[in-house]
């Protein structure tokens, strides 16, 4: 008993030790008020971009995608779409054809994700445009842009980034307390998580989905070399060790749909979990070396991003231990789980007041009612309490990445008020 008592000790001071400094990027960002970016566009040539979208079996809404890219604002001329269909059965290739988009199509039953579908792109644009771009960016099909999202993020990257990522948004945050859970964590990381870190000069982090990177990059990777469960994460854990810095630009806005069922919701974080997992051991050792040779913080940073949900997990394994030991021990029910009961309390009240306040702080971004903010401000512990056993499952199972479907079409987007951003 005495033991796990200790241990859980132990994992809630280092919990504390290593998250402590996220609320100095809390207080920054909330000092910044609505976030607005500073800087001032470049005169100067107007960047080439190729634009990235892989897609499995998506015939349902890579259109909507590739109809926002038509919209935007940004010169048409400068933008080339892409689109890998993915071992697709259904119509994919077709409706990004008859969209406008250059579309390749690739089909191994062995070499299954995202990830070898980005590298076999990447090389086959190489193969055809041997003149390559200025930048590229990486979208999922469900994604819908608004208008200025190009121009906005052309404006960051003309100050010299390599790597820039936008503000993740949610199409359908108000289907359920599961969607409005996962939409309200993206919230929480762009507003508290990459706000902060841009405007302190570390690096930020790249998210799935909604990001450009330039041609030295590019030519630097020679394909898409990632290729765990969470690419995004291996290629900003990849990114930051070798020294760079990842911006982030708030004004730049998309949208992307979230899991509504339980199932697919947990399929998607198990990955999320184990790909995590992978990564801190393969980028470990040089996040490390930069931390300490170059002294930079967003080594750490990256590194503490990893263990997160581990660290809960274990703390949550030690509760329950002691509980049932106490039980053994002919202690009452209630008197067992007293202490795992206060802990509880206690988390939820702390993920509650960081829902709130990524709530209110983004209040006009998040396309649901009144009512249904707060009710989901309530709900929002309780998905984040879903990620123990989602963590601990990852930890002794082999996880394999699986399909999410993607179903919201862009005729639902005038209820959401979305309508007038992908014109």
């Amino acid at each position: 008993m005495e033991t796990i008592r200790m241990i859980n000790k132990a994992v809630g001071i280092l919990f504390m030790l290593c998250y402590s400094y996220q609320v100095l990027y809390m207080i920054v960002s909330l000092l910044n008020g609505t976030g607005k970016s500073t800087e001032k566009s470049k005169i100067g040539k107007k960047n080439r971009y190729a634009v990235l979208i892989c897609a499995r079996n998506e015939e349902k809404v890579i259109g909507d995608l590739l109809d926002s890219l038509k919209a935007q604002t940004y010169p048409k001329r400068l933008i080339t779409t892409y689109v890998m269909a993915d071992n697709c059965n259904d119509l994919t290739a077709e409706v990004a054809r008859a969209h406008g988009a250059e579309v390749y199509e690739r089909h191994d039953a062995e070499k299954i994700g995202k990830g070898y579908a980005l590298d076999v792109l990447l090389n086959r644009i190489k193969e055809d445009r041997p003149e390559g771009y200025d930048g590229y960016f990486v979208f999922d099909a469900d994604n819908i842009l608004a208008a200025d999202y190009i121009e906005m993020m052309d404006r960051t990257f003309s100050q010299g980034y390599d790597i820039v990522t936008g503000y993740r948004n949610s199409k359908n945050y108000s289907s359920n307390w599961i969607s409005a859970g996962n939409a309200l964590c993206f919230m929480r990381e762009n507003r508290f998580l990459n706000l902060p870190r841009y405007l302190l000069g570390n690096s930020c982090s790249v998210t799935g989905t909604g990001f450009l990177f330039s041609r030295t990059v590019e030519e630097e990777m020679d394909g898409w070399p990632y290729h765990l469960l969470t690419e995004d994460l291996e290629f900003t854990a990849d990114q930051i060790s070798r020294g760079r810095k990842i911006a982030f630009c708030k004004e730049a806005e998309f949208y992307d749909e979230q899991p509504v069922s339980f199932r697919q919701s947990w399929d998607q974080r198990i990955r999320w979990a184990k790909g995590y997992i992978q990564v801190f051991f393969r980028y470990i050792s040089g996040l490390t070396e930069g931390m300490v040779k170059r002294l930079d913080f967003s080594c750490l940073d990256c590194i503490m991003n990893i263990p997160v949900f581990i660290l809960s997990a274990v703390s949550f394994g030690c509760s329950a231990a002691a509980a049932v030991l106490k039980l053994r021990q002919g202690a009452t029910f209630i008197s067992a789980f007293s202490a795992s009961l206060r802990s509880l309390a206690v988390s939820y009240l702390v993920m509650f007041m960081l829902g709130v306040l990524t709530t209110l702080s983004e209040w006009n971004k998040i396309h649901a009612s009144a009512k249904e903010k707060i009710a989901y401000m309530f709900t929002f512990p309780l998905f984040m309490f879903t990620y123990i056993p989602v963590t601990a499952a990852s930890l002794f199972t082999k996880v394999t990445w699986k399909p999410i479907e993607h179903t919201f079409s862009a005729g639902k987007l005038a209820e959401l008020g979305l309508s007038k951003n992908v014109r």
